[in-house]
């Protein structure tokens, strides 16, 4: 009954779904103002509930980082391909590396073969699909002709496609991903005749730099799965290769940034691959590799396998590093519209929310409570992305300024005590995150000793940042969905 509603009712339904994000975060940002007026009481208890589940929300991460950071250290130094070695089909597996590019400067591109160059597991058994734009023109080709020229010896293969602009689709990394992933299916499994029960992928980002051990890793944890065919694997994206080139803001937006991915790799509950993440080649053949119209496309190919395989899909964290690039460009307020226009295309995930709330009403055959909260979760995280910073920065100071009653009431006294007492004690979550980061980050031997100083003040800027690049380009992308103002998909300029 529901699936036929929504399949008659197919744009309408659709329209709704994306006004709906929008609707609710706009609601809950504006609900302090106006409900100061009518009902403060209400404001009040509602800015506690928030503060307390944002206090919950940020110990839990800071937890959940020390101890993924931990296995990380461990992961980092063991030997893996040893382990490996151990299956006697492990010669059998073969590694294609997707790295979808769009006018990326070739040292970028570069950068990421030569730490594909030092993986531990044989290169023989690797395959590099380079995905240009056909729309690049001469300047794709010719970068092409140069890495192929620099690496022709390295790998198994190094493949350079380049997609066309095709009707229909949506330009960005998931329509380039599933173009460059066909045509490596096409090579390695329909014409070298690869057995593609042995093919893992990987959709790396043009920056992504593996860690040695990543694909030594990647393997034992697919072989020694019986349900290999059932995962999306996840590594930890930590930005960290240009990290002491970018502005404060930026270094302060990484740094938490890492603590939030690092974090989130021990709630398997909450994890959906991101960034750069592996599969096998045969569920992603068999569920139709990644949608062409669409700009999010980690996100999209997690539930589109989901939904196919009715439930029965995990992603496995690998606790070994992915270092990317931060935000930067040529001028400082260059960099600050980078990492602006960088968020707001994450942001645009909530894009994804009509596909996944439509198909949790009308495909059937998964268990109720495993597609609802797993649905439940992302849409919490999505819906409450520009919210956060409103509930938790403002909240607690609307209700006394707005209603001098309210004021002097007990309630109205204390109500910004007792947020600020809260929001105090999540301090313990930034704390966490200075310690990860000393641990992780790059040495700093050209930085001036007086630099070295200030890194931990800099951390005061968390505000600003939290509201330039968290809750407004989070805002913009819920307003544009709602308004139907699509967005192009803009890649992150490098510099």
């Amino acid at each position: 009954m529901i699936k036929a509603f929504v399949e008659k009712h197919e744009y309408k339904v659709q329209r709704w779904l994306e006004i709906l994000p929008g609707l609710f975060s706009w609601s809950l940002i504006l609900f302090p103002i106006w409900g100061s007026f009518i009902v403060p009481l209400a404001v009040a208890y509602y800015i506690i509930a928030f503060d307390v589940y944002w206090f919950y929300r940020a110990i839990s991460i800071s937890i959940l980082g020390l101890i993924s950071y931990f296995k990380l250290k461990a992961a980092e130094k063991y030997d893996w391909l040893k382990d490996v070695k151990g299956f006697g089909d492990w010669q059998k597996i073969h590694h294609i590396i997707v790295i979808p590019t769009y006018q990326e400067p070739v040292y970028i591109l570069k950068r990421s073969l030569d730490a594909l160059k030092k993986q531990s597991f044989p290169k023989k058994n690797i395959t590099v699909v380079l995905g240009f734009e056909k729309r690049e023109g001469e300047e794709a080709i010719k970068k092409a002709t140069i890495l192929k020229k620099e690496f022709k010896n390295t790998f198994a293969n190094l493949m350079a496609t380049f997609h066309p602009d095709v009707p229909g689709e949506v330009k960005g990394k998931s329509s380039n991903t599933a173009w460059a992933a066909k045509q490596a299916k096409k090579e390695l499994v329909d014409k070298q005749k690869m057995n593609i029960n042995y093919v893992l992928i990987s959709s790396a980002d043009a920056d992504a730099c593996l860690h040695e051990e990543y694909l030594a890793c990647l393997t034992y944890k697919f072989l020694d799965n019986p349900k290999r065919y059932n995962l999306i694997f996840q590594p930890a994206i930590m930005y960290y290769n240009n990290i002491w080139r970018v502005p404060a803001p930026i270094r302060v937006f990484s740094t938490t940034n890492n603590l939030v991915q690092l974090g989130l790799l021990s709630r398997r509950d909450r994890l959906i691959n991101f960034s750069t993440y592996s599969t096998s080649l045969k569920m992603v053949d068999k569920i139709g590799y990644w949608d062409v119209d669409v700009i999010p496309e980690d996100y999209r190919l997690f539930f589109k396998a989901f939904f196919a395989l009715k439930g029965k899909l995990e992603v496995e964290p690998i606790f070994l590093p992915v270092y990317a690039d931060a935000a930067l460009s040529t001028s400082f307020w260059k960099t600050m519209k980078n990492q602006y226009e960088q968020v707001k295309r994450w942001a645009w995930g909530v894009s994804d929310d009509a596909y996944i709330i439509k198909n949790w009403l009308t495909v059937p055959g998964l268990p109720f409570w495993e597609k609802t909260i797993r649905v439940l979760k992302t849409v919490e995280d999505h819906f409450l992305w520009p919210v956060n910073w409103f509930a938790i920065t403002l909240g607690a100071a609307l209700p006394p300024l707005l209603n001098e009653d309210f004021a002097r009431s007990i309630i109205g006294k204390r109500l910004p005590q007792t947020a600020s007492l809260i929001l105090t004690l999540s301090l313990i979550a930034l704390i966490t995150a200075l310690y990860i980061d000393f641990k992780q980050r790059p040495k700093m031997n050209s930085i001036p000793f007086w630099r070295k100083l200030l890194i931990p003040f800099e951390f005061l800027l968390l505000p600003v940042v939290g509201f330039f690049f968290t809750a407004l380009p989070g805002l913009d992308a819920h307003t544009r969905l709602m308004l139907g103002k699509y967005i192009e998909y803009k890649v992150t300029e490098k510099v």
